[in-house]
């Protein structure tokens, strides 16, 4: 029988590690949890993979638009939480025929990326920040590549100029983390990208703004500038937590030790693992009731917050004894959530593309590349949506001095 007694998920013990905190609230609570969050407002954890696939296919139940959430009374104008939960102009608060043309406008921006030129302008910059430590004999791979590199490919896709592109990656990472003066960064965000919007539509170019400033659709700039932000927040924070992820398994398991010896073929399923054990999507706010309704045994009212647990419920033991323990292959998770509000076709490609190639380069150039201290001291980013290492410093034998015989 799941206890009443609701969890508070903003205190520094579930934060250090999120993976056990979810096991426990599996065994004491079930699959469908009471929590607080920040300011102790309620709302539903969803850790079913069951239940959250149920939530995730039935918008008309558990709907999109946070205006419906029946705690906004008592939301302070400085919660840490507010960027992510808001009611904004863009795809991932629209319901119904409004988020389906959104959801094609965002699509055929992002789909108008050339593969090909995708593939080559990573690997060329991928190529960049390694030969930027490659001559010494250590560095610590999340800020000097993981973090990086989705970044500047984000910052090419958008026409952006890396001035611009670095410092929004550092407020990126700070919002999404929850910390003080949220809303200060955020405002920073819509402030930056409004400006590149100002200078697309004076001067088009081959780039991601330009075609969703196009769009037939007919944005305007008080609905492009939060569209554009969740393109990248979502592909910058996501993708740079998917390298790190894939980067600390691959240093930490001997089963991917091929890998390093030049073998491209185990990196495609370290990166497919990440997404079931430590995924980079580790939990999104939210649904929100249409009507009251019964799930996972509980009962929701009407205007309920539900908060979507993808890393949990890919933990689910129901679901991970069905696909078998070592299995590598599985693409049944819930990493690009599910459903009409899921990962758009175009964004998830782009992701695996950066991602994978991330992975290949690095184990090219630094096929000895060792972790510099133990897998036990590696800890987690303390932030409640993003699962990703905090820090991975490693040693390698550097690069020779050019001409140095």
């Amino acid at each position: 029988m799941p206890t009443d007694e609701p969890v508070k998920l903003y205190t520094p013990e579930f934060r250090e590690d999120t993976a056990v905190s979810f096991r426990r609230l599996r065994e004491r609570h079930g699959p469908v949890v009471p929590v607080l969050m920040e300011g102790d407002l309620p709302a539903w954890l969803v850790i079913g993979y069951r239940e959250l696939h149920h939530v995730l296919t039935t918008p008309s139940v558990f709907a999109r638009n946070p205006s419906r959430w029946n705690a906004w009374d008592r939301v302070p104008p400085d919660w840490s939480m507010m960027p992510v939960v808001m009611p904004l102009p863009n795809m991932l608060s629209a319901e119904g025929e409004e988020h389906a043309a959104r959801a094609r406008a965002v699509n055929a921006a992002l789909g108008g990326v050339d593969p090909h030129e995708l593939g080559v302008v990573t690997e060329r910059l991928a190529d960049r920040l390694i030969d930027a430590f490659r001559g010494s004999a250590e560095t610590e791979l999340i800020t000097t590549y993981a973090d990086r590199l989705p970044a500047l490919v984000l910052c090419w896709m958008f026409g952006l100029d890396g001035e611009r592109g670095d410092r929004l990656t550092s407020v990126m990472t700070t919002v999404f983390d929850a910390g003080p003066r949220v809303m200060e960064y955020y405002m920073e965000m819509a402030t930056t990208v409004g400006g590149l919007v100002a200078e697309r539509r004076a001067r088009p170019g081959p780039d991601v703004v330009s075609r969703l400033a196009a769009d037939p659709r007919g944005y305007t700039d008080e609905e492009i500038v939060p569209e554009l932000l969740a393109i990248l927040g979502g592909g910058h924070q996501t993708t740079s937590a998917w390298i790190g992820n894939a980067l600390r398994l691959m240093l930490t398991d001997d089963r991917f030790s091929a890998s390093f010896s030049g073998a491209r073929s185990s990196v495609g399923e370290a990166l497919n693992e990440v997404l079931w054990e430590d995924s980079p999507s580790q939990m999104q706010a939210g649904r929100y009731a249409a009507h009251d309704v019964d799930l996972g045994g509980r009962r929701i009212r009407e205007g309920d917050m539900v908060l979507l647990g993808y890393a949990a419920a890919n933990q689910d033991p129901v679901v991970r004894s069905a696909r078998g323990r070592d299995e590598r292959a599985n693409h049944a998770h819930l990493s690009f959530s599910h459903g009409e509000h899921g990962c758009p076709y175009a964004a998830r490609t782009i992701s695996e593309t950066i991602a994978a190639t991330a992975v290949e380069v690095l184990l090219d150039r630094l096929p000895d590349v060792e972790l510099a201290v133990a897998p036990s001291e590696l800890r987690w980013r303390p932030s409640p949506w993003l699962r990703g290492v905090q820090s991975l410093p490693v040693t390698f034998t550097p690069a020779s001095p050019e001409g140095a015989l």
